[in-house]
């Protein structure tokens, strides 16, 4: 990712409006792990990211953009309520688990790249393995794996061995253009069996992320099994079978540690819940105790996971939290200073929503065209009308809760509510949204008072 800050900055525009002070900060961010590859090995490991708290009230966008910064960077992603640490049954040493997760998350990643790059080719043994099952010895009389039908026969063979290859290049293509699909055929499929035992461990076996199959599965041998089976089912277990063979997993973990250790993002979101040494009422946790064990993680430590070691020290951090109750000087002071970053998002006001509703790229209004798109049915917003949600929203939020741009999905939804209901069965071409539509359709929740608190 070798993105300037500005350009980061006009990326993330793209999908939010407004919050510009808090683009910059995560595209410096951003930015710093690259300058950070790029100067001397031992200045390299004492550089530490610019870990980020985001401050403002819910659905003005602070998830949304740890979300896209990860996405432009290819980063592994995982978001984090810290305030379940505070529930009962919390045990200190799950806040490890957010790394697990995190690791989890980019083998995964790096292992659906991997399969994408060799799909092709998997696609291609598993062909000529279904046309070995169709035409039993055909391809190693073709000459592929062995010796050819002529070096075994002689000449004689010449003319038997061409009929060969011509029966297979004709089943290779009704293969291709799916003419036997329906055919049934058998096939050997592998046939995994998990131990039926359990296993009691002090450190917590499920806490690694670690099952029986995990534990015991390279010394248990692999049975298969014959399945009739149509065609078209067989090939796409061949590809499944092909695809495993050409990936090379131990390099995908690899990869996969390297992206979490200096490209992955955490976003601990809520973490004004835990800030503060109340304990609250009941068995909940200590709030204190729940950043003190946060604090090693964030730091930078070694957690053990079923892939191996993984080091925290240039994981990117951001947390997030409405502040309307605690401050971040309320934090433990170990805490704050992992934090250097901090930024205040704005809250959304009726210009916000009308920009919301029409430039970024998945625009609500975009989405709900395509959606009724796909009944035949030409959606559209009039200026009037988009001013009109937009107003509705802000003063909805100012009435009741305040929940940022979310209201804007309440409001959309209430207004459509009866063509999504009423679609393919309503015979309409277009509809067209204006003004006085959205006036009519929501004038009975606006002058209901009580039932605006609940419905918008």
């Amino acid at each position: 990712m070798e993105m300037t800050p500005q350009q980061i900055v006009h990326e993330l525009d793209k999908y939010i409006i407004g919050q510009d002070e808090a683009k910059r900060a995560v595209a410096i961010a951003l930015r710093n792990r690259w300058r950070r590859q790029a100067v001397p090995d031992d200045l390299r490991e004492e550089i530490m990211p610019n870990n980020i708290i985001l401050i403002g009230p819910t659905g003005v966008g602070k998830t949304e953009l740890a979300r896209r910064l990860a996405r432009l960077d290819s980063a592994p992603f995982i978001k984090v309520e810290a305030s379940k640490f505070t529930e009962v049954g919390y045990v200190g040493r799950d806040v490890e688990s957010i790394v697990r997760d995190l690791v989890d998350l980019a083998v995964n990643m790096v292992r659906s790249e991997r399969l994408d790059q060799v799909q092709e080719s998997a696609r291609e043994q598993a062909i000529e393995h279904i046309l070995d099952i169709l035409l039993p010895g055909s391809r190693r009389e073709n000459g592929e794996g062995g010796e050819t039908a002529t070096e075994k026969r002689g000449t004689a063979g010449g003319a038997e061995e061409a009929r060969t290859r011509r029966s297979r290049k004709k089943m290779r293509r009704l293969l291709l253009e799916g003419a036997l699909d329906d055919r049934l055929i058998e096939m050997e499929v592998s046939s995994e069996i998990t131990p039926m035992m359990q296993v009691i461990s002090p450190v917590g076996i499920e806490e690694m992320g670690l099952s029986l199959q995990d534990l015991f599965g390279p010394f248990i041998p692999k049975k298969s099994k014959k399945r009739k089976m149509s065609v078209a089912e067989a090939v796409m277990l061949q590809v499944q079978e092909e695809t495993q063979k050409l990936i090379d997993m131990d390099d995908v973990v690899r990869e996969a540690i390297y992206r979490v250790e200096e490209t992955g993002i955490v976003f601990l979101d809520e973490i004004d819940k835990i800030a503060g040494e109340g304990d609250g009422m009941g068995p909940d946790v200590s709030r204190s105790g729940v950043q003190r064990d946060l604090l090693p993680v964030i730091e930078g430590t070694n957690v053990i996971t079923k892939y191996g070691m993984v080091r925290t020290d240039h994981i990117l951090f951001i947390a997030s939290g409405a502040f309307h109750v605690a401050k971040p000087a309320d934090l433990i002071p170990e805490l704050q200073g992992r934090f250097p970053i901090r930024v205040e998002l704005h809250s959304l006001n009726a210009r916000d929503f009308e920009r919301i509703l029409v430039e970024p790229r998945n625009a609500l209004t975009r989405q709900y065209i395509a959606l009724l798109g796909t009944e035949g049915v030409e959606l559209t917003f009039t200026r009037g009308a988009i001013s009109e949600i937009a107003r509705i929203a802000s003063e909805a939020n100012e009435r009741a809760e305040n929940i940022g741009a979310r209201r804007l999905h309440t409001i959309l939804t209430i207004l459509l509510e009866d063509y999504l209901f009423q679609l393919p069965d309503l015979e309409l071409k277009a509809i067209r949204i204006d003004k006085r539509t959205v006036q009519e359709r929501l004038r009975e929740v606006i002058a209901d008072e009580d039932l605006s608190r609940y419905v918008l």
